[in-house]
């Protein structure tokens, strides 16, 4: 199509929230400011490292604009700090988890997210995600020290359409969305019913063209197990 209906407007982001660049030595920092970013529901920091190199981070809770965080080998394990999990000590909260090493961070980076480390055996380690799933990572992997700030977004409600209308427009969600079994027939496979039959739904093809893929997808089985 071509057109950004579906499109996430990375453009308008001001950071992609990358960890800072893998140094063997412990290198040191001080944070320069806190900023809002449309592409992330958590906070972001500004860190200014001695190297030279300026970074955009996803922010954890409990710092301040000038407090110094440190990254790589012999950094302490405080909130903000940049370790390998090797490095990390077993049951510390950690966020930004990378899923290989050097990506920059892959895992819990939503606000108010936190992940655990629970162990580690040979050149992996294994880490509690906030789904209570247990995933290995290898050792190598690097992770932020803490627990994300914003938490508690989602308890201040709504209230309004309008709300709801800019919270979906920021990250270019298509809002309101109309239900299918609302629209009439020649709009939806589900159109045209004076109420919802949601039991007569037929399976689709795999290979159904766009328009007349709804509903069961490739369905192996259908209604109750016998």
């Amino acid at each position: 199509k071509g057109s950004p209906r579906y499109k996430t407007p990375s453009f308008r982001f001001k950071t992609d929230a990358r960890l800072k660049s893998h140094k063997a030595e412990c290198i040191n920092g001080r944070i320069l400011d806190i900023l809002n970013c449309q592409g992330h529901s958590a906070p972001v920091i500004k860190v200014k490292y001695d190297d030279g190199e300026t970074r955009t981070m996803i922010a954890p809770e409990d710092i301040r604009v000038g407090d110094a965080l440190s990254a790589g080998a012999g950094a302490a394990a405080e909130p903000g700090n940049i370790l390998m999990l090797s490095d990390i000590p077993d049951g510390t909260f950690i966020f930004n988890i990378e899923g290989q090493p050097g990506d920059g961070g892959k895992f819990c980076r939503a606000s108010g997210n936190t992940a655990r480390l629970l162990t580690k055996s040979g050149k992996f380690a294994t880490v509690i995600l906030p789904s209570k799933k247990q995933k290995k990572f290898n050792l190598k992997c690097r992770a932020m020290v803490g627990i994300i700030a914003g938490g508690g977004r989602h308890e201040k409600p709504v209230l309004k359409a309008g709300v709801m209308h800019h919270k979906k427009k920021a990250k270019n969600k298509l809002y309101p969305k109309t239900g299918g079994s609302k629209m009439n027939a020649i709009d939806h496979p589900f159109g045209n019913k004076r109420s919802a039959r949601k039991a007569r739904q037929k399976p689709v093809s795999r290979f159904a063209p766009p328009g007349r893929k709804a509903g069961k997808l490739a369905a192996k089985r259908t209604g109750k197990r016998k």
